[in-house]
């Protein structure tokens, strides 16, 4: 399962089911589970923990060290969940000793050329497509999708179920659920269709669009618009999820948009 041109360092651990290609270098302590498939041309170094059943496409680099000029070389890790796809050319950088691990969740799919760097926190179910580039320390919720050529602002935060259309340029937090366009980045509407294919019913998607609108479309600023919140909606899962992402926000949250009536519809 393993081509004679691969090199292994003695102190990796690979499951023994593992298949690697041709031309790929596994330094020393990196960890691999069971079932995953490495291809040609992949360089996969210190600190790497890859799960089980991950499909990793040629010429990607996993732990290489971080680019950022405070790393002292520190000892950190990448870490990758199981049934994870990481596409050609791909790189993910390791942490500092501000997370001193960079990881990435179960189940998610890292398109071609993206890069993914020090200290980002992935969760599970993500998409990333081609050319997707996260800069250091960032938070991405589960099921979130990011389009081609996505470039996110270093201490950002994405929540649960976003999406953002491709060539966007993410300076702000973008809150759970939501869609996010236009340059500055904007509220387009809910994510309605990625939530209707995950279960979400159609009396939980308009409760969602209902505090939205109070929030980014009826022109209040984000104090009053708590306010109004908290007042007018019961406590929900998905309410409290909301606020609790805005009140912790770092950078600030993106900036509403008045969209035309049927871009809001569920």
């Amino acid at each position: 399962m393993i081509h004679p041109l691969t090199y292994i360092h003695p102190d990796a651990k690979v499951a023994p089911n593992v298949k690697i290609d041709p031309f790929t270098v596994i330094h020393k302590n990196v960890e691999i589970g069971e079932g995953t498939w490495i291809g040609s041309n992949v360089t996969i170094m210190e600190g790497a923990r890859i799960g089980k059943n991950c499909r990793i496409f040629p010429g990607a680099v996993i732990a290489a060290i971080p680019q950022d000029l405070k790393f002292e070389g520190e000892d950190t890790s990448v870490e990758i969940g199981d049934n994870t796809t990481i596409r050609e050319y791909v790189t993910i950088n390791r942490g500092t000793k501000d997370r001193w691990k960079t990881s990435i969740g179960n189940n998610c799919l890292i398109m071609a050329y993206s890069h993914i760097a020090h200290d980002c926190i992935v969760g599970n179910n993500c998409v990333f497509s081609n050319n997707t580039t996260l800069a250091g320390h960032i938070n991405v919720g589960d099921h979130v999708v990011l389009a081609g050529m996505v470039a996110v602002q270093q201490f950002c935060k994405i929540g649960n179920h976003a999406f953002v259309t491709g060539g966007s340029l993410v300076r702000k937090d973008v809150p759970p659920y939501v869609k996010a366009a236009r340059e500055p980045l904007s509220y387009v509407g809910v994510n309605s269709i990625g939530l209707k294919r995950r279960g979400f019913s159609l009396e939980k998607i308009n409760h969602i669009l209902d505090i939205y609108r109070i929030l980014f479309v009826k022109g209040n600023n984000i104090s009053k618009a708590i306010r109004i919140i908290e007042a007018e909606f019961p406590a929900t899962d998905e309410r409290d999820e909301i606020l609790s992402f805005i009140r912790d926000s770092g950078r600030g949250i993106m900036r509403g948009y008045s969209t035309r009536a049927n871009d809001d519809l569920a």
